[in-house]
């Protein structure tokens, strides 16, 4: 493929992704309003924070314990959030060296800006592809957010039209595709479990922390993961003391 149909195929692709995430935008902004934001507040957090998941955990927090959860709401968006770092990490060579521009990427670097970039080999297409998704769904979603909260302030409880599950649906559309090994699904499933039980005997908030903490804590120990077999004597290694990027290493194939 050539870089300009390459670019070309990163601009299609960004705007596909763009138009598909601001869709549940409308979700967002009626659920903001109807956990007790204002309809300015509901539009100021999602100019500000701009990370769906992070917005959706501390609504739903504030809306279950009102005020007294902040601490727990502001602690689990955060949380959430954290992964946008490890974003910034892989994001920080593709969108170039200029600290005015690292400085503009990082609020545009979240989960379908990254994904759509490292979709591409081609340099150009990556950076093309990040900027067009960024931008076009900070630009989409907040367009979307004021709309839902307007349509949320004049037909009331967003339950009515189904709006509360579409943030479970995109949060399930995008794990979906990473439970394919034994140790993402341990991982998925010890925090369902912990979340469920806990939600009921503790304030809003404090499971999703708990269950957070477990999904560490099963993700780092690394029990459920595939073990490999002994290298044979003789055999260069392509793993930490080796270059794991090189024939066979474990990052082999990867973007």
């Amino acid at each position: 493929m050539t870089a300009d149909a390459a670019s070309r195929r990163a601009r299609r692709e960004g705007l596909g992704v763009a138009l598909a995430t601001s869709a549940y935008g409308i979700s967002f902004g009626a659920l903001a309003v109807a956990s007790g934001l204002d309809i300015w507040q509901t539009c100021v957090l999602s100019l500000v924070m701009f990370t769906g998941g992070s917005q959706f955990a501390f609504i739903g927090v504030i809306g279950a314990g009102g005020v007294a959860a902040a601490p727990a709401a502001i602690a689990s968006s955060g949380l959430l959030g954290v992964r946008n770092v490890a974003y910034g990490l892989r994001m920080a060579p593709v969108v170039g060296t200029s600290p005015w521009r690292r400085i503009v990427a990082a609020h545009f670097t979240i989960d379908e800006s990254t994904a759509v970039a490292l979709a591409h080999e081609e340099p150009k297409a990556r950076r093309l592809g990040f900027w067009v998704t960024g931008v076009g769904i900070y630009l989409g979603w907040n367009l979307t957010t004021l709309l839902g909260a307007l349509l949320g302030d004049v037909f009331g409880d967003p339950k009515q039209y189904g709006l509360d599950a579409a943030a479970a649906a995109a949060f399930l559309a995008l794990l979906w595709p990473r439970l394919r090994q034994r140790q993402a699904i341990a991982v998925g499933v010890a925090a369902a479990v912990v979340a469920t039980v806990l939600t009921p005997v503790l304030l809003p908030g404090i499971p999703v922390l708990i269950a957070a903490l477990v999904a560490v804590v099963v993700g780092w120990t690394n029990w459920f993961a595939p073990r490999r077999p002994p290298r044979p004597a003789g055999q260069p290694r392509t793993d930490a003391g080796g270059d794991p990027q090189g024939p066979g290493g474990e990052l082999e194939g990867l973007p």
